[in-house]
């Protein structure tokens, strides 16, 4: 009945194109089955590839490339904006964000005339009150989307300066030239948010210290409050706004006790680095990557072939790995429909930057053309969706 299913939706809703590029010269991207890729373009500081491959039956990873202009002013600063958006419990989170994170972001930057980490704070802190009002506004009719939320990484590179910034457990890993052996180091360059890491587990027990279910070993997965592995996101207001814990949510996601402060947090956690000549590529992706690569293998695979379908060639990896432990063949996974498939891996999404020392270092004013890229998938139209029993991650 299931795979029935899946044949109906896939032959009544074709791709949506339109959720993958919107430049107007620019190359659109490809789709091949359940996997979209951009093989290669151009950024403000050299080349980048994208790929995103889905396995639920609703894509919930979003991901954007915006390149050029950074400020609603022409006059700047310009500069590569790549975004990772891995949502949970459904995809409405990471379109939110895939639509409104980049402006908020614009709009700050032109208020104080430059990049900073105070800007990209004020952008997080703007999608999140955004999205908190489509939740209010929605709750009466779908309360199901109280339980929806969206892992967030953002990487900015303006004027030789890399920002990243951080909610939930997507990662950027630089590869480093070290000259004097030849090799590629792996640098992570974003801090996680995951109750499986103890340090995060560690900052949730002080923060509640009157609960000692704020964290729960569950079926060998630490969980917040038993139902979520990540302790920052972008939406999941069922964790951070007690009104929205209670009838009609699923029964599932209502806790016990009522919450006094909340459980969830949306503040990001925000790196600056300056950028050294050699400094090669960074490599943003969601956690979908990570489960079966390691930061360091991942660099490797990007070093040691063409720059041209690097995101491409991670996610193949990741899928080859996928079907190892599962003993079975990365042609017999590929077979496998969307909903299905995420038994066996999660949505992997995939930006590779390359940095070109020149361009890195050129002034934050100079001009270039804007490039705005959005990584696509199988997507249902939004009306088509029904409240569904969400997913906790």
């Amino acid at each position: 009945m299931l795979s029935g299913l899946m044949n109906f939706l896939r032959a009544c809703f074709r791709p949506r194109a339109d959720r993958s590029v919107h430049t107007g010269s620019d190359a659109s991207g490809r789709q091949d089955g359940l996997l979209w890729y951009k093989d290669s373009g151009q950024h403000f500081n050299g080349e980048f590839s994208m790929a995103v491959v889905q396995a639920n039956n609703l894509l919930e990873d979003q991901s954007q490339l915006e390149s050029g202009c950074l400020s609603t002013n022409d006059s700047g600063p310009y500069g590569t904006f790549v975004g990772i958006y891995d949502g949970h419990g459904g995809p409405e989170t990471s379109r939110f964000i895939n639509d409104h994170l980049f402006q908020h972001l614009k709009r700050f930057t032109a208020e104080h005339q430059s990049m900073s980490v105070e800007v990209i704070r004020k952008a997080f802190q703007a999608t999140e009150d955004g999205f908190f009002s489509v939740v209010s506004r929605q709750w009466p009719m779908k309360p199901q989307i109280a339980a929806v939320g969206s892992c967030c990484l953002v990487g900015i590179i303006c004027g030789g300066t890399l920002y990243v910034a951080n909610l939930g457990d997507s990662r950027a890993v630089l590869g480093r030239l070290v000259k004097a052996t030849g090799e590629v180091l792996a640098i992570q360059l974003s801090a996680e948010h995951n109750a499986s890491i103890e340090s995060v587990r560690q900052e949730l027990q002080s923060l509640h210290p009157d609960d000692s279910q704020i964290v729960v070993l569950k079926h060998n997965v630490w969980r917040v409050k038993g139902l979520i592995q990540v302790s920052r996101s972008i939406g999941d207001v069922y964790l951070k706004k007690a009104e929205f814990n209670r009838e009609p949510l699923y029964q599932k996601f209502r806790l016990r006790e009522p919450f006094k402060r909340p459980i969830l947090s949306s503040e990001p956690s925000i790196t600056v680095h300056q950028l050294l000549p050699h400094d090669q590529f960074i490599i943003f992706a969601s956690d979908g990557l990570w489960e079966h690569l390691s930061n360091q293998e991942a660099v490797d695979l990007i070093q040691n072939h063409p720059r041209n379908g690097s995101a491409r060639r991670l996610v193949k990896a990741a899928l080859q790995e996928a079907a190892k432990k599962r003993e079975m063949r990365y042609s017999d996974l590929k077979k496998i429909d969307r909903g299905v498939r995420r038994h066996f891996h999660d949505d992997i999404t995939v930006v590779v930057v390359f940095l070109d020392s020149h361009l890195v270092s050129q002034a934050s004013s100079v001009r270039s053309p804007n490039i705005s890229i959005k990584g696509g998938g199988i997507s249902i139209p939004s009306n088509f969706l029904s409240p569904t029993e969400p997913v906790a991650t």
